[in-house]
């Protein structure tokens, strides 16, 4: 049998880094593809009421946010502290509701547009007349799939 000698002292070939500059872009484009910003500033406060039964929504991009709630603190000067709603970035009269949606429609889909969820994110003291309002116009849009946000109440 032969002896397994070390002759000829190796050395550690060299790593190529001239392809990390591709991977780091890459990567980079990854996580900008996967991330999402908050769309909407919010402009009136809401606190979730508490449920017991929730569920979590399945596909984000087919629910639309309606938000109902008092304005946040900078203004209620010029708004007063009455509930209002808002669509998007803006205040609005519940009025504008039907147009929002017919908005909101035309940028899905054709095949995504039944899928279409409006979620209300409404404040547990919104007086319900409010709600009622809220859910009048959007059954006069043919927004008939509605979910309210809720938090998970502690026991």
């Amino acid at each position: 049998m032969g002896k397994f000698s070390k002759a000829g002292g190796r050395e550690m070939p060299e790593l190529n880094t001239s392809s990390l500059p591709d991977l780091v872009f890459a990567f980079l484009f990854f996580i900008m593809m996967v991330t999402s910003m908050r769309e909407v500033t919010l402009k009136v406060v809401f606190q979730a009421p508490q449920a017991t039964e929730l569920q979590k929504l399945e596909k984000k991009s087919l629910v639309t946010f309606i938000y109902v709630g008092k304005p946040t603190q900078e203004l209620r000067a010029k708004m007063g502290s009455e509930t209002r709603v808002q669509l998007n970035d803006q205040i609005a009269d519940i009025d504008e509701i039907q147009d929002y949606i017919a908005q909101e429609k035309s940028s899905m889909k054709e095949e995504d547009q039944p899928f279409m969820t409006v979620s209300i994110k409404a404040d547990k003291e919104t007086k319900m007349g409010v709600i009622t309002d809220v859910k009048q116009a959007l059954r006069e849009a043919y927004a008939l799939k509605i979910s309210y946000s809720a938090r998970q109440s502690v026991d």
